[in-house]
């Protein structure tokens, strides 16, 4: 289980004890109240969210609006595209939910920032960087909050019936983690971008 996985990565858990998710983002590993594997997981998404939200720090309604070109995709359109995703991810993965049958609440919230393009071109604009950022406080708090309730063996946990294939959810939510990556360069790109 778990305990082989970290003892195949030369950690010593028992030395290095807990660390409160807030003290160093630096240092992955253990993290009160998640099992080992998902306080992994959870190190990733707190390290590459700070480095998502330091991109956007201070940015104004008109930047956040701007767009490239007629095709592109707004920062803020992919600010809530990644607060959607990770909110379908946890109903697919949490909650079992087959992939796009989602409540409607969900559906009204997140479907436009969910498929970007001429629907979130023409409808997410407007807002103040804090809207964008509560919006994905909100999401990850939840996904924090659920992740207690869950362990490794849910973690490694695989769906056959998945879009992908056989996917197991630690797959899931490492793809959570590497498409804020991802869209961190497009909004790289986008703020080099604006004049």
């Amino acid at each position: 289980g778990a305990t082989g996985l970290i003892a195949l990565a030369g950690l010593d858990t028992a030395a290095a004890g807990p660390v409160p998710v807030q003290d160093n983002p630096n240092v992955f590993g253990l993290r009160e109240g998640y099992t080992p594997m998902v306080s992994n997981l959870v190190s990733m998404m707190d390290w590459m969210r700070g480095v998502v939200l330091g991109s956007v720090r201070g940015l104004s309604t008109s930047e956040l609006d701007f767009l490239l070109d007629k095709e592109a995709n707004s920062i803020g359109a992919m600010l809530m595209h990644l607060a959607a995703t990770e909110r379908f991810y946890q109903l697919n993965s949490m909650d079992g939910r087959r992939w796009g049958n989602w409540p409607s609440e969900d559906r009204r919230r997140f479907s436009v920032a969910s498929g970007l393009g001429d629907n979130a071109r023409a409808k997410i604009k407007g807002n103040p960087l804090s809207y964008y950022m509560d919006t994905l406080k909100e999401v990850r708090e939840e996904t924090l909050v659920r992740l207690k309730n869950l362990d490794d063996d849910w973690l490694l946990r695989t769906d056959p019936n998945f879009a992908w294939g056989p996917t197991n959810n630690y797959c899931k939510w490492f793809h959570v983690v590497e498409h804020e990556s991802n869209h961190n360069g497009q909004i790289k790109l986008i703020k080099s971008r604006i004049s």
